[in-house]
């Protein structure tokens, strides 16, 4: 195992490295949370607004339009590696408020999907988007 690891890594750094690997975690995550949660409440808006849950009190449409915000605007942003950490602060607040409030009282089982959201999301929020990125692009002093 170890012989194969080394001929990988001598074969192809860049494909290990710690910016693609950022990359591909940011891109294959935020794809998920717009294929998966997203996606449903933009094609039935209607139907998102009629059982979303309101736990700030801000009306049904106001929450699925943050919901929408969280779960395909921002996500986007974090794949092009754009304002990656901004991105992930309204992630986070429908996720951790997912998990906290809309379902404090669940099953462990229930309450694990916006758990694994949060901690992938709070993990590029403090590891960033890496050297592929616009962020990196745009903003990098080297």
């Amino acid at each position: 195992m170890t012989a194969l690891i080394k001929t990988l890594r001598a074969s192809s750094p860049a494909i290990l490295s710690q910016d693609f690997t950022l990359l591909l975690f940011r891109v294959l995550v935020s794809v998920s949370m717009i294929n998966t949660h997203g996606m449903k409440k933009i094609l039935d808006f209607k139907g998102t607004v009629a059982h979303i849950p309101d736990p700030i009190g801000i009306g049904g449409e106001a929450s699925a339009v943050m919901a929408i915000v969280a779960n395909i605007v921002a996500p986007i942003f974090v794949i092009l590696g754009l304002g990656t950490r901004a991105a992930i602060l309204p992630i986070l607040g429908v996720t951790l408020m997912g998990f906290f409030v809309v379902h404090g009282s669940d099953p462990w089982p229930v309450r694990d999907v916006p758990l694994m959201y949060s901690l992938a999301y709070l993990a590029l929020f403090f590891l960033g988007a890496g050297k592929y990125s616009l962020d990196a692009k745009l903003f990098s002093k080297r």
